[in-house]
């Protein structure tokens, strides 16, 4: 049976050989780095099947680090759990935006970091060839496989998580979505996130679709559904 390969960047090095030490006694093959730079340089290389990511790290910090790996299109579908000192929910809502899997404060249980981990990797996603499929509609052609989002043929940059949401209610025009069948659709069952952060999503979504911003449609009290073609 192949172990599933964990990358974890920590830059504390006796929480690193702790982390080291458990998640090889749990089974995983375990990677590291001390600095972001370094991660970005070695996850693509790598390609874990998971990355317990520390958001306070000295040179590029963890946000960085996770913006980076979420625009390549060799490392963005693999999930990432933020590691905070801070708990700061600014942070926690960033990473998330950035399109994080979810987070732990420190300290830590390690029981809890496991149980995290098993969670993330048995997620059910949709297969790869329905999310990275190309879409045209309107005027806007969708390309998640290359992360590239066209108005009438000019490139519009989103974040991971906006190009995600845009594919997934425009795949089905029409139809209303909750805000709780997005996350899901995007990111997995069980993902804890707040209503606020989908809204969050959607503005920014809106805001760089400019004069189609209306092609996004709030039924209130319910969520969103993608303009259907006329």
């Amino acid at each position: 049976m192949i172990k599933k390969s964990i990358f974890v960047v920590e830059d504390e090095e006796d929480i690193l050989e702790l982390l080291r030490y458990n998640l090889t006694r749990e089974g995983y093959a375990v990677s590291t780095a001390a600095k972001g730079e370094e991660a970005v340089k070695e996850i693509p290389r790598k390609l874990p099947d998971l990355i317990l990511l520390d958001l306070m790290l000295p040179g590029l910090d963890g946000l960085e680090v996770c913006r980076a790996l979420k625009k390549n299109p060799k490392t963005a579908g693999i999930p990432i759990i933020m590691v905070t000192a801070k708990g700061e929910e600014s942070d926690v809502v960033a990473g998330l935006e950035l399109g994080a899997d979810d987070y732990i404060p420190k300290p830590f249980s390690m029981k809890v970091l496991i149980a995290r981990i098993r969670t993330v990797l048995r997620r059910k996603r949709e297969p790869a060839a329905e999310k990275n499929a190309s879409i045209r509609i309107h005027d806007i052609e969708i390309n998640p496989g290359r992360h590239e989002v066209l108005i009438q043929n000019e490139p519009v940059e989103m974040t991971f998580s906006e190009l995600r949401i845009l594919h997934f209610l425009a795949s089905r025009p029409g139809w209303v979505m909750t805000r709780e069948q997005i996350v899901d659709a995007i990111r997995g069952e069980d993902y804890a996130v707040t209503d606020r952060a989908v809204d969050v999503q959607i503005v920014g979504i809106r805001r760089k679709l400019g004069p189609r911003a209306d092609y996004i449609e709030t039924v209130r009290g319910v969520g969103y559904r993608f303009k259907e073609q006329e």
